[in-house]
């Protein structure tokens, strides 16, 4: 792998609701989701994709499937490791309620009722970027989650992740070299280790 285009899901119906959905299948994506994923693919029309990667979610899968409805070619693959955080006893319930836990917790703290920490996110994604990085094809596509991917462009820069995550566009694109992907790989593994938000108190 040479570059890595990396974007949020479209919208879905759980965002308008304002709901987690966090266990597979999850949400699929709303009327508008799916306009946005067809435009997602207009953005990228001059771009080579050789591969496009999903985590196992229906919306994210759908988003890669407008998004690249003009290229029935280009093999497609879902990695468990890009998947959404495991919300535990907050699925299906307001995010609103979620983020408020989340802002207010460690993030080696797991969701209550077997969900994930952050960390372990962390640790998952650095996982998803190395096999990524593995990979022969030069261009992929790869369509997450918010917070994962807000992980990994952050690490990109070798920046640790926050409490408070930092929007991330609907079906917006977001380039990686190979040594960004690099870094916000090992980035992760190291603040896993000792996890500490760096919008944290002081």
């Amino acid at each position: 792998m040479k570059r890595l285009i990396v974007a949020r899901h479209a919208e879905a119906a759980s965002n308008v609701e304002g709901i987690v959905s966090g266990v597979v299948p999850g949400a699929r994506l709303s009327a508008a989701g799916r306009r946005e994923a067809g435009d997602l693919g207009r953005l990228l029309a001059t771009e080579r994709i050789e591969l496009g990667v999903s985590s196992r979610f229906a919306r994210t899968r759908e988003t890669l499937q407008f998004a690249l409805a003009e290229r029935p070619d280009v093999p497609r693959i879902a990695l468990a490791e890009l998947d959404e955080i495991g919300f535990g006893s907050f699925e299906g319930g307001s995010l609103a309620v979620y983020r408020a836990w989340a802002w207010t917790n460690e993030p080696d703290e797991p969701c209550p009722g077997g969900g994930e920490s952050r960390s372990d996110v962390a640790l998952r994604i650095a996982t998803a970027l190395e096999l990524l990085l593995g990979r022969p094809e030069e261009t992929i596509l790869v369509v997450g989650h918010a917070l994962p991917l807000r992980y990994a462009i952050d690490a990109a820069d070798g920046g640790f992740p926050a409490a408070k995550v930092e929007h991330l566009a609907h079906a917006t694109p977001y380039p990686l070299t190979r040594d960004q992907a690099d870094t916000a790989a090992e980035t992760l593994r190291v603040w896993a280790e000792a996890p500490q938000f760096r919008d944290a108190p002081i």
